[in-house]
């Protein structure tokens, strides 16, 4: 007679024996230093291991609230904020494949991985992308930037605010962003890593998309991240005649649950009022005070790097606050440096893509007088280990008198 299906049988594949977390984790906590993700607050990791209704009321009411306080770190007024359950990077391709498509010129200025991931993503809906090249360790000229958009005549023009994997800072953008839209085209910023950690002001600067991740400058969990369009985006995107390709990151579908209260699919609930703690605690320190912290605290760790003799990699003009970039001395590789500061010191900081630096992070929660004395103790007794010679008492000494004069000044 056949076997009911609801008749026990052994399993082909058989149940594994696998480590709990307990046994795999470390016993002290690693203090996340690298370029992301980074420690989270107390209310933040509360938040995240609740669990409600996608659908219902009280959803209803943190998506609104998320909004407002979302509106107030992108500054702007714009009604167009929406939540992407997913990376950074499903936020710029949310805001790519929605305002690009088959035929539409895109011109990326190019100074980095993630600048360039941006012309990959326009590459892949078919757009005309061209890429403004620029020298590592440099930011595009207004005169280039100019001359490439007179050139390429484009519809869109993609730029990274801080590029993080080379640190450089592209402060030129809102001067950039005033050359895009006297041209008529729209602009989208990747904010990632510079969001609540220094001056972006969407509406002010004529910006019409700005996507972010949780994990960084806000300070919440990695996984769920945010975009937001400006009316002329909007009315872009509502304007096309061939849907997205990408189901998931249609932002008409996603307007339903965003805007709507209604169904797209089911949100990452428990990551959604990790966010909401995380804007909230935003809030509650200001944007102003947010930006002081994180400048004082970023420019004392660099000066504490210097005073132990290692070198700084971005030059001091567009030198990225919230990412720092060290050369690493002859001899070393950066798998070295993180490996060693990781295992002996339980401090983690960041290789990068390809190139010879080390970086430590400085968003959110990193920007603790307490997590610069410990990581840069870590680096220096790090680089003695590996054999190479530094100056700890003056690297220390640096960071605590820069970060004593910073809040004398803050101060007055």
């Amino acid at each position: 007679m056949p076997t009911s299906s609801l008749t026990p049988v052994a399993s082909a594949v058989p149940c594994p024996v696998v480590e709990s977390l307990d046994a795999i984790l470390p016993e002290e906590p690693l203090l996340m230093m690298g370029a992301g993700p980074v420690p989270i607050p107390a209310a933040v990791a509360k938040a995240n291991t609740i669990v409600i209704n996608h659908l219902g009321g009280t959803m209803v009411k943190v998506i609104g609230q998320v909004k407002t306080m979302a509106r107030y770190v992108f500054q702007t007024n714009s009604k167009w904020v929406l939540g992407v359950a997913g990376p950074g990077s499903a936020a710029m391709e949310m805001a790519i494949s929605n305002l690009a498509w088959e035929g539409t010129r895109v011109l990326s200025i190019k100074n980095g991985f993630f600048s360039e991931r941006m012309a990959e993503m326009g590459r892949r809906v078919g757009a005309r992308v061209s890429m403004l090249d620029v020298d590592d360790g440099a930011v595009a000229s207004l005169e280039q930037v100019a001359e490439a958009i007179r050139r390429e005549r484009p519809e869109i023009v993609t730029v990274v605010q801080g590029e993080t994997s080379n640190t450089v800072w592209n402060y030129h953008l809102k001067d950039i962003a005033a050359l895009a839209k006297a041209a008529g085209a729209l602009v989208i910023v990747d904010a990632v890593c510079t969001l609540s950690t220094m001056p972006l002001e969407m509406d002010a600067w004529g910006i019409d998309a700005v996507i972010t991740g949780g994990q960084k400058g806000l300070s919440s969990i990695p996984g769920v991240s945010l975009i937001a369009f400006s009316d002329a985006a909007w009315a872009r995107v509502k304007g096309r005649t061939a849907p997205n390709a990408h189901w998931c990151l249609d932002a008409s579908l996603a307007e339903n649950f965003w805007h709507n209260a209604g169904y797209h699919y089911t949100a990452p609930v428990s990551g959604v009022l990790a966010l909401h703690e995380a804007l909230r605690l935003v809030c509650a320190e200001t944007l102003e005070k947010r930006f002081a912290r994180h400048l004082k605290c970023s420019l004392a760790l660099q000066e504490g790097i210097a005073a132990l003799g290692l070198n700084l990699y971005a030059p001091p003009a567009c030198r990225l606050n919230s990412v720092v970039g060290i050369e690493v001395p002859q001899g070393l590789s950066p798998g070295d440096i993180c490996g060693h500061i990781s295992r002996q010191h339980q401090v983690e900081i960041s290789g990068s893509f390809g190139l010879p630096i080390v970086r430590i992070g400085q968003m959110g929660e990193q920007c603790r007088e307490h997590n610069l004395f410990r990581t840069l103790h870590a680096l220096g007794r790090t680089m003695v280990d590996l054999g190479t010679a530094v100056d700890l008492p003056a690297g220390v000494a640096a960071l605590e008198k820069s970060l004593s004069s910073g809040a004398r000044v803050l101060a007055r």
